[in-house]
């Protein structure tokens, strides 16, 4: 900028080329300029552009600001396999988050939650049972728990008892089936949503064209047996099947 307000106080003529000298200064300003003083050629217009650019462009301001951080591409983003499948194995519904597929989530908690719900509702169900079988089976009077599975003015007598024993019996070694399997369920669908998270980023690389159509048309059909066959009478009519993915 100094040589800015130099070349502006010299004042180049822009008949002659020929500097002007810088007019004597006052006591209130270092640069007299005049009106005279200031004519400029297109070539010293040029030079003066050309130092207000490299001033611009070399300040410091601009050699300190940062670049532009860039942003990841989602559309071109593809999941890791590998990745997804750990993020499965370490919590349930990971791998599906991992893949973007978000859509999946309340399948995996949905099951997850009707397991956790069978899986407490049958063992409790099993305790209960498994108490009323053990108070019926022994000989004390003051353990009787199975009554309250009896209905309204039921009770358990000699004549009875042997068939209320057979139905708290069967009652709880199903209930205690439906707990465990219960147990075994909740374990299968956390191995499908690895393999489906595992799986599902696999697929994310395979190529589907989106031309996919069948195509059926009619078609000569070739039915040579030998190289002696009349081509006439060794073809047939039938359809043509072409599958485009």
């Amino acid at each position: 900028m100094a040589m800015l307000l130099m070349a502006v106080s010299l004042g180049i003529d822009a008949q002659t080329d020929t500097p002007r000298t810088a007019p004597a200064a006052d006591s209130d300003s270092i640069f007299a300029i005049t009106p005279d003083s200031v004519f400029l050629n297109a070539t010293d217009i040029d030079i003066i552009d050309d130092i207000v650019n490299d001033t611009i462009l070399t300040s410091p301001a601009t050699l300190q600001s940062s670049p532009k951080e860039e942003t990841r591409d989602w559309s071109s983003w593809r999941p890791d396999p590998q990745r997804a499948m750990w993020l499965a194995l370490a919590f349930p519904g990971g791998g599906q988050i991992y893949n973007r597929k978000y859509w999946k989530l309340p399948l995996v908690y949905g099951g997850f939650m009707g397991c956790i719900y069978a899986l407490t509702w049958n063992n409790m169900m099993y305790k209960d049972y498994a108490q009323a079988y053990l108070d019926i089976m022994d000989d004390d009077p003051g353990t009787a728990s199975f009554n309250k599975f009896l209905h309204l003015g039921r009770q358990i007598t000699p004549q009875n008892e042997e068939r209320y024993k057979t139905i708290f019996k069967k009652r709880k070694d199903r209930f205690r089936r439906y707990r465990d399997m219960s147990f075994f369920v909740m374990l299968g669908i956390y191995a499908v949503s690895v393999i489906d998270a595992y799986v599902d980023a696999e697929l994310s690389e395979f190529d589907i064209s989106k031309d996919l159509s069948l195509r059926v048309a009619p078609g000569v059909i070739s039915t040579h047996r030998s190289a002696h066959d009349n081509p006439l009478q060794a073809s047939s009519l039938g359809l043509s099947c072409q599958l485009n993915f």
